[in-house]
């Protein structure tokens, strides 16, 4: 991004906003904005954009709005290269923060073994879903496996099967479909209790009738009996002349061909399910099934009579089928179960390293915990499972004091500590989605919004330290914005950010600009520098006072003090009295006061303010500001003077002159209330305006111009 063009009316209280950032000499711009000028709404539409939010006007939604943010070819900047870092928010926490975590050479093996496993296991359940008939999304094979043999762990099970289903497994179950038999609406019906005693006559019938068989018994029924055809058949016992013999109760039988051994267990079969006393017990389970969604149960029940016995017990039916399919799907079960031991050894590996490996996300606690001081540390209890599963992180805090430590959880840690502490850890939090930006190289223009707020002089500086870091990265175009003068020189003069590139924010009326900041370092250097402009030889008055009181100047410093309150001496004070003073203090001047030598310095104070009321709000600067205050408080001072007319008790008093005079004029002038309400406002909005010095003079600036100027028109105006 070279360029960022913006266009915003009627946003948030913008009335209008127009202006062009160049990003070409210098990756960052610092806005110096007073309160309530424009700092958060101008975040709050940039904050609208990276969510993909429409900005409005709140007070006046009517107002159509216009957004507008552009690069240098005319095309929209999109949201997701914007981030917007507001002064605090204390759930704020970076989405993408395991990214941090994540070793890709640990994470590649591992994969590669899990990818490995996977693919068998896709076999082997592509398979289970053919038997079993669970092809949904919901209920698979896997999660009913795990369901019916009350297990966690699918590689564990099947280990465990696995060495089951070798020896003794009902094979003949394979050829039940699962599905059919359960679900949640027959295992409620079965677990009813309904059909309790109907299974149960079933079960005794059927029992009665295989013990009076004369080939069938209870160890050897016809399942039994079609399992020995079926390997019998199949490796060719019949056709090397064997036979088998039968006992029918009264005699061997010999059956020497597959169809006559088949013939006489179909038979023995009909016999037993065309009994009239077990077709009754079937048909009585049979009424019981009333409900629509159970037909497809009973149909199937009715094809299939010989699984009926075992629905007493249907959760070991349950089991001995999975087992059935399994002894059908052995050679795939083998092979999933081989990768998977090959496999556990590389993930068990990648799990230890996991957990010990050093990562980008401690390499940022680390440097916030050298940078910042706060009672707290943090961890992640959860690496390897973020770096191999890419599971959220689960972080942990531990407190300490000077004596002991103990872990606690966020909300708890967000009780106890000190707003600017909770900062830090949002700022923290904020400092993972930045790595995370560089990482993967996102081009993102920043907006940040008074990160530093609320924190003490050593955090500020770590804040400071931060947003160094990020100004030379090649990833981030930054916009920083404050209403604190102070922190707007320090990060301007630290990031080293170019004169073209620091403004203040001006308001002319509704409308907004964004001015270049006319003093870089200190204002004072530059009118001392300067001394051809009038504005700034008066405007320099109470830094020149505050040196000749610091340096013992005590003379200079009374005639000072006369210029910025109404003495006896005030009005007889000249451009060359002042000279004299300003050539005696600052022994590095020449040229001073190019002004005429007998012109009365009060004069030029008043002619200067006729001149500001006049000029437009957005131009006037600092000095501008100090010159009205002066006046207004020169014209407020001689109005009281003259309406108390004591001239010994106004020459009795050193100090807080202004205090004094209206706590005197309120008592001997009660009843004049506009002139009391007037001089109040004076005394509140012009102090610290009068007694400034080189390093605490931000009061002024935050102060509306237009107000100064209906102040000194109104007390102009008392004199009048």
């Amino acid at each position: 991004m070279k360029l960022m063009n913006i266009t915003f009316e009627n946003c948030y209280g913008i009335r209008q906003l127009t202006h062009t950032f160049a990003f070409d000499k210098a990756r960052a711009y610092s806005i110096y904005a007073p309160n309530g000028f424009m700092k958060t709404s101008f975040a709050k539409i940039f904050s609208d954009l990276s969510n993909n939010k429409t900005t409005r006007d709140l007070v006046f939604p009517d107002r159509v709005s216009k957004r507008e943010i552009k690069d240098e070819n005319n095309t929209d900047i999109s949201g997701e290269n914007v981030f917007v870092i507001e002064p605090y928010i204390q759930n704020f926490n970076s989405d993408k923060t395991s990214l941090l975590l994540v070793n890709k050479k640990i994470k590649k093996g591992y994969d590669e073994a899990l990818l490995k496993i996977e693919e068998k296991k896709t076999e082997l359940v592509k398979k289970l879903k053919q038997l079993s008939g669970l092809t949904g999304r919901t209920v698979t094979p896997e999660n009913e496996l795990l369901k019916v043999f009350g297990e966690n762990s699918i590689f564990d099970l099947l280990e465990s099967l696995n060495d089951e289903i070798i020896g003794n497994t009902n094979e003949r179950l394979s050829s039940i479909v699962y599905s059919e038999l359960f679900n949640d609406k027959t295992i409620a019906f079965i677990e009813s209790g309904q059909i309790k005693t109907q299974l149960k006559e079933y079960i005794d019938r059927y029992n009665d009738l295989v013990d009076k068989s004369p080939v069938l018994s209870k160890s050897f029924n016809h399942y039994h009996a079609k399992t020995i055809h079926k390997n019998l058949s199949e490796n060719g016992f019949f056709s090397a002349n064997h036979s088998v013999n039968l006992f029918n109760g009264k005699e061997k039988e010999e059956l020497t061909t597959p169809e006559l051994l088949e013939e006489k267990i179909e038979y023995e079969k009909k016999r037993i399910f065309s009994d009239e006393g077990l077709s009754k017990a079937f048909d009585s389970i049979d009424q019981k099934i009333t409900n629509a969604d159970l037909r497809k149960f009973r149909d199937y029940l009715f094809d299939n009579r010989d699984i009926v016995a075992e629905l007493s017990d249907y959760k070991k039916l349950q089991k001995d089928i999975w087992k059935a399919y399994l002894k059908d799907l052995q050679e795939l079960l083998g092979d999933l179960l081989e990768e998977y031991k090959i496999g556990k050894k590389v993930i068990k590996a990648a799990v230890i390293t996991a957990k010990k490996e050093k990562t980008e996300w401690e390499e940022v606690v680390n440097l916030f915990n050298q940078r910042f001081s706060v009672p707290f540390k943090i961890a992640v209890s959860n690496q390897d499972e973020v770096i191999l599963n890419g599971s959220s992180p689960q972080i942990c805090f531990t407190f300490f004091d000077d004596q002991k430590s103990a872990e606690v959880d966020r909300d708890s840690l967000l009780k106890v500590l000190s707003q600017g502490e909770r900062r830090a850890l949002y700022i923290l939090n904020i400092l993972f989605e930045l790595n995370i930006r560089e990482k993967t190289k996102t081009e993102t223009l920043l907006i940040v919004d008074d990160i530093a707020d609320s924190f003490d002089y050593k955090n500020k500086y770590a804040i400071v330290e931060y947003l160094k870091d990020i100004s030379e990265s090649a990833t981030f175009f930054s916009i920083f914005l404050t209403h604190n003068f102070d922190f707007h020189r320090t990060l301007s003069g630290r990031l080293g950010i170019p004169r073209e590139n620091k403004f203040f924010a001006v308001k002319n009326n509704w409308n907004l600009s964004l001015s270049q900041e006319k003093y870089q370092k200190n204002p004072f250097e530059y009118w001392k520098n300067n001394f051809h402009n009038q504005r700034f030889v008066i405007s320099a008055i109470p830094f020149i006072r505050n040196l000749a009181e610091y340096c013992g100047w005590s003379p200079e410093y009374q005639t000072l003090t006369s210029l910025l309150h109404l003495k006896s001496d005030t009005k007889s004070i000249n451009v060359k009295d002042l000279e004299g003073i300003y050539r005696s203090i600052l022994k590095d001047c020449s040229d001073l006061l190019p002004l005429e030598p007998d012109k009365i310095i009060t004069d030029l104070i008043f002619e200067i303010s006729d001149e500001i009321v006049n000029e437009p709000d957005e131009t006037a600067e600092l000095e501008s500001k100090i010159v009205l205050s002066i006046s207004i408080r020169l014209q407020a001072e001689e109005f009281m003077i003259k309406k108390i007319q004591d001239e010994a008790f106004v020459n009795s008093i050193t100090k807080n002159q202004t205090v004094n005079l209206l706590q005197r004029f309120k008592a001997d002038f009660p009843h004049e209330v506009d002139g009391i309400s007037l001089v109040e406002k004076v005394n509140l909005m012009t102090p610290e305006n009068i007694h400034i010095n080189s390093f605490m003079y931000e009061p002024i600036l935050d102060m509306a111009s237009g107000h100064l100027k209906e102040l000194y028109t109104k007390v102009k105006q008392l004199n009048a």
